[in-house]
C-alpha cells in the first residue's frame, strides 16, 4: 500500500510538473521567492552524505584496487522509497535539465566547503553516447557540471573524453554485468587536452562505480592526469 501511495504521487508530481513549471520536483509544493526546481525545505531535509568532508568515504573505497582515484564523493543517497529519487527520474528522463543545473550549483557550494575540489584543473561530465544524448535531447551530467561550475568557476571540457560506443541502460543490471557493459566504450581524443591535469569526473549516481571506473582508466592514460569524482547521489549496493 504505501509503496502503491508513494507511486501515486509521483505519478500526480510528474503530471502536474508538466503545466505547473514553478512546483518542487521534489514534495510537489509550489515554488516562492528565489527558489528553483526544488524547494528550500526539500533542499534542507536532502540526505547529504557529506562525503566531501570524509578522508576515504564509502564512494572513495569503491575504487580501492580498481582504478586510482585521489578524492571521491556523493552529495546525497539514493534510497528506495525516497522522494528525492524523483528529481533524478525528472532530470534523465522527463526532460527537467533544470535540475541538474540547480542541483549542481547546491552541490557546488557545499564542495567548496573543501580546498580540494577548488584545485582541480577541469570539470569533465560522464559522457553520453550521441544516439541516446538525441533521444533524451541533453547529457544530464553535463547539467550538474554547469551548475557546479558557476560556484567553483572551473572549466568544462565536453570534447576529450567520448563514448564511442553505445551501450544499454544499467539500471536492472548487477554489479558484474554494469562492468562488462561500460568495458571499453569510452576513449580520449587528444591526450595532450588532459596532460599534467587534474580531472573532476561528475556523474548523476555512483551504484557499482563501473562507468566511473571506465572514464577514468582512459583519463588516467593521459601522461600526468589526475581523476577525482563527484555525483550527486549514492546508491549503496
Amino acid at each position: 500500500m504505501l509503496q502503491f501511495t508513494h507511486k501515486l504521487k509521483t505519478s500526480i508530481t510528474d503530471f502536474l510538473s508538466l503545466i505547473y513549471p514553478n512546483l518542487c520536483f521534489c514534495c510537489g509544493n509550489a515554488l516562492v521567492n528565489q527558489e528553483k526546481a526544488i524547494c528550500l525545505k526539500c533542499l534542507v531535509g536532502m540526505p547529504r552524505t557529506h562525503y566531501h568532508l570524509v578522508p576515504d568515504n564509502p564512494v572513495e573505497q569503491l575504487f580501492w584496487g580498481r582504478v586510482q582515484i585521489e578524492k571521491a564523493t556523493a552529495w546525497f543517497l539514493f534510497q528506495k522509497g525516497s522522494p528525492y529519487r524523483n528529481l533524478l527520474h525528472q532530470l534523465k528522463y522527463k526532460g527537467q535539465r533544470q535540475i541538474g543545473v540547480e542541483l549542481g550549483a547546491n552541490f557546488g557550494a557545499d564542495l567548496m566547503q573543501v580546498n580540494y575540489f577548488a584545485n582541480v584543473d577541469v570539470i569533465a561530465p560522464v559522457p553520453l553516447h550521441p544516439r541516446k544524448k538525441r533521444k533524451r535531447g541533453y547529457n544530464q551530467s553535463l547539467a550538474i557540471a554547469e551548475g557546479l561550475a558557476s560556484i567553483i568557476d572551473k572549466p568544462i571540457n565536453t570534447d576529450t573524453l567520448y563514448r564511442k560506443s553505445y551501450s544499454e541502460t544499467q539500471t536492472r543490471k548487477g554489479r558484474f554485468e554494469r562492468w562488462e557493459n561500460v568495458t571499453e566504450i569510452f576513449d580520449i581524443r587528444n591526450n595532450q587536452t588532459f596532460e599534467e591535469k587534474h580531472v573532476l569526473l561528475i556523474d548523476d549516481v555512483i551504484t557499482t562505480g563501473s562507468t566511473i571506473d571506465a572514464c577514468a582508466q582512459k583519463i588516467l592514460q593521459c601522461r600526468g592526469a589526475k581523476v577525482s569524482v563527484a555525483a550527486l547521489a549514492w546508491a549503496a549496493v
